[in-house]
């Protein structure tokens, strides 16, 4: 049996060691920028490139409807011909075709012609057209581009929703992994102190070599699950920077997240507060009113054009013609045979209303099963990190009962240290209990439509 005063100092440097990981960094030491959760938060709503490319989409869309109201303003059109005639234009006019008048004759008194040879012309033609009957069709594709800006604008808010929840997610990870490595570093010390002393016992005939061939298999399976930790953590850490829409080889480190707070969970209301708050939900609902004024855009179709026009006609360097011609008046256009097309057009439409409506009744459906699985998930983790709280305390006491009964000479070597491996894991399946708990909470509020950054 090993010394007991001797044992008792390696447990004193293991959580020396501890405690000094959790310490700051000296002044020499050199500083990682410290990532608070709010400050991912607020950099990945900066700068996620797909946080970025949903504000772009949401952006045009507004361009989409800023263009179409233009449609209700007078429209300008102008057409210009510069040309060489390959022909000469000929007027020919017989005598008197204008009539006889007494005391003048006919007009004109001989056969005439008049003729414009072969030389460059030009014709100008400008058209302005207010629409009339249109505007109601134009009313209606201004809602439905409307419409089309607000879809994009739910799209950007499920967009910051979906990111926000990653962000944190990742970061309740990064603080799992990086407690674990805490954790295995702090037994790693004592198990490499352990070593080096079983191994002078098995010189001195203290212990047998099977002891030390133990304590060295033990050390190499926690220096390949060390190994395998910060693996895990470099690689979330790049991700966590690609989240952030930033150089992944950035460096940082988190903070631990604060105990579980009391959150009052009402379902009812949750769910009530999901079907009105959700992005998913709206987005639906907005396309079942796209669909449907898309039948009334269609049907719509029916009534003529009616525009109010006003033209003017120029020609250059051609004989007779007039120079300047100016007209206003009212022009209409109508197609009333459509050999049955318009109607078939209409029914397409009106399947297309009854699809939504589908996907409306879909979409609330799936809401509220992710609303009560995201209920079920919270009051779990709630209970499980209870539970855990419990087990680590009660493991603490074990772990200080068989110490202080390991230096009366009352218990083994093996039982000291099977306690401190159950304290130690006890201790790491509270922090993951902890961390899963602020999971199920953001993936919680995330169900019930909560906005980023809302309280």
């Amino acid at each position: 049996m090993f010394r007991p005063t001797l044992l008792c100092l390696l447990l004193l440097m293991s959580s020396a060691s501890r405690a000094q990981q959790g310490a700051p960094p000296g002044p020499d030491a050199p500083q990682a920028e410290v990532l608070t959760l709010e400050r991912a938060v607020a950099l990945a709503l900066e700068n996620n490139r797909e946080v970025r490319g949903a504000q772009l989409e949401a952006a045009k869309a507004d361009d989409r409807l800023a263009a179409m109201r233009t449609r209700r303003l007078p429209a300008l059109s102008l057409n210009l011909l510069g040309a060489q005639l390959l022909t000469p234009l000929d007027f020919h006019f017989p005598q008197g075709v204008f009539g006889t008048f007494s005391g003048i004759g006919p007009i004109p008194a001989a056969n005439t012609k008049i003729s414009t040879p072969l030389r460059p012309f030009g014709f100008f033609y400008t058209q302005a057209n207010q629409p009339l009957s249109q505007l109601y069709k134009i009313g209606l594709g201004i809602h439905i581009s409307n419409l089309d800006r607000r879809v994009e604008s739910q799209k950007l808010r499920a967009r910051k929703q979906a990111v926000v929840n990653d962000v944190r997610r990742l970061y309740y990870a990064l603080l799992e992994t990086q407690s674990g490595i805490e954790a295995l570093e702090g037994s790693l010390q004592f198990t490499r102190e352990l070593d080096r002393l079983v191994g002078d016992y098995v010189v001195e005939k203290i212990a047998l070599t099977a002891d030390s061939l133990e304590v060295k298999a033990r050390l190499a399976r926690e220096e390949y699950e060390a190994l395998t930790l910060r693996d895990e953590l470099a690689s979330r850490e790049e991700e966590m920077n690609h989240l952030l829409g930033r150089d992944i080889r950035a460096e940082f480190r988190v903070e631990p997240v604060p105990e579980a707070s009391v959150l009052e969970v009402d379902l009812p209301s949750a769910q009530t507060r999901a079907l009105s708050s959700r992005p998913d939900v709206a987005e639906a609902r907005l396309k079942l009113e796209q669909a449907e004024s898309q039948v009334r855009l269609k049907k719509a179709e029916y009534l003529p054009d009616l525009s109010f026009t006003v033209n003017y006609l120029g020609i250059a360097n051609v004989e007779l013609v007039p120079k300047n011609t100016a007209a206003a008046g009212f022009s209409l256009t109508w197609d009333p045979l459509t050999w049955g097309r318009r109607e078939r057009e209409v029914a397409e439409k009106r399947k297309t209303v009854e699809e939504a409506r589908l996907s409306v009744r879909e979409a609330e459906s799936r809401v509220l099963m992710d609303v009560n699985m995201r209920f079920r998930s919270l009051r779990e983790a709630r209970a499980l990190l209870r539970a855990t709280a419990l087990a680590r305390q009660a493991a603490h006491e074990k772990t200080r009962t068989i110490s202080n009964r390991f230096a009366e000479k009352s218990v083994l070597l093996k039982d000291v240290l099977q306690s401190k491996a159950a304290l130690a894991e006890s201790q790491h399946d509270y922090q993951r209990a902890l961390l899963r708990f602020w999971s199920a909470r953001a993936d919680y509020e995330r169900a019930t439509g909560r906005n980023p950054g809302e309280e």
